[in-house]
């Protein structure tokens, strides 16, 4: 991502409404802050690890170099399953993270990133932005000592790569795929065999021990990664994750220690970052697929049959969740609420339009 000097001068950055802010004078007394990142992605994952990087940049422009924050990627100063708890305390003062990370910790979390059946990329900043996402989610975040803000999303997810295909839902009866948390108890619900993540996946798929793995979920990072080499059935969509929203975590005692005009700063960024994101995916998504099918993958839709048994199964885990958790059946009901009137928009607005573009432009691999 490029990173850009608006956040001096004439604006800070793109808001969630549209509106441009503009750059607040500091004091010449302004205080100096330098804090630390910790990041659930790897450097190989680009996107998300170089987009806390680029908010750190558009930080440090902003404040005249008075606010520094410096990014380590998972592993350095913590695992991708470390962030929360790093931050909650205090070991880094800001963390990035995907929060259906934690699960375990509260299966809540997971509307702050991704669901079965949830909301597209768009849909999702509605809900967030103008719709109650974020003050559920901030509420959520709040027992946990952390102000939470969206910090990118990957758009579409794809299915994952299977060595055989799928034509109905009895191809899943006992299907050995890598898979774990919320999506391996869904897919156990439709007969699968989910697997722990193994070391070296392409050769547990070469040895049989795995018949499908998820990959990295995107085309760019797919291909980045490279496709199994025997398993080249690649199928879509990732009905489990409608768009995977990341998020910037940030300790509740070290953003209040923050002065006003430094608050007003992050949040543009991770505004205008979040944006980026999104923008930088779409992009290289369609130049990824066009390479990986050129390299052999095959597409493939999965059959209804398939989206109906995982629909069931989602709407099981919701149902029961929901009773069990005041706060969590208080998020899912407004998410899902929010799905309804925004799919029925969508269906209107942009879905005929879509259809037609694509029974109309025939895609090129090459």
């Amino acid at each position: 991502m490029q990173r850009r000097s608006f956040l001096k001068g004439a604006g800070l950055g793109a808001a969630a409404g549209g509106a441009v802010l503009a750059a607040p004078t500091l004091a010449a007394d302004s205080p100096s802050f330098k804090w630390r990142l910790a990041s659930a992605f790897t450097e190989q994952q680009n996107v998300l690890y170089g987009a806390a990087g680029v908010f750190a940049q558009y930080v440090s422009d902003a404040t005249d170099g008075r606010f520094v924050i410096q990014p380590a990627p998972a592993g350095e100063n913590a695992p991708a399953s470390g962030v929360l708890e790093t931050v909650q305390k205090g070991q880094a003062e800001m963390g990035h993270a995907v929060s259906s990370l934690y699960e375990s910790v509260n299966p809540a979390f997971c509307f702050d990133a991704a669901v079965p059946f949830g909301l597209t990329t768009r849909q999702m900043n509605a809900w967030m932005f103008e719709g109650d996402g974020l003050s559920l989610t901030r509420d959520l975040f709040r027992d946990h000592g952390i102000v939470n803000f969206p910090l990118g999303n990957t758009g579409a997810r794809m299915g994952g790569w299977y060595k055989n295909e799928i034509r109905s839902i009895e191809a899943f009866k006992g299907l050995k795929i890598q898979a774990q948390g919320l999506l391996g108890t869904l897919l156990a619900a439709m007969g699968a065999a989910p697997q722990a993540p193994a070391a070296d996946a392409q050769a547990a798929l070469a040895a049989g021990a795995l018949d499908a793995v998820l990959g990295a979920g995107t085309p760019y990072d797919d291909d980045k990664q490279g496709a199994p080499k025997s398993a080249n059935f690649y199928y879509y969509p990732g009905w489990w994750a409608g768009s995977t929203q990341a998020s910037l975590y940030i300790g509740a005692k070290a953003w209040g220690s923050l002065p006003k005009t430094y608050q007003t700063i992050v949040k543009a960024a991770s505004c205008a970052v979040h944006l980026d994101v999104t923008a930088r995916y779409d992009a290289r998504n369609a130049v990824a697929l066009r390479r990986l099918v050129a390299g052999g993958a095959q597409l493939r839709a999965f059959p209804r049959s398939v989206l109906d048994a995982a629909w069931d199964a989602a709407a099981a885990w919701y149902a029961d969740r929901s009773g069990k958790d005041p706060k969590f059946k208080a998020i899912h009901d407004s998410y899902m609420a929010s799905r309804g009137d925004l799919v029925s928009w969508f269906k209107v607005g942009e879905g005929a339009y879509e259809q037609y573009l694509s029974s109309t432009l025939v895609f090129k691999p090459s």
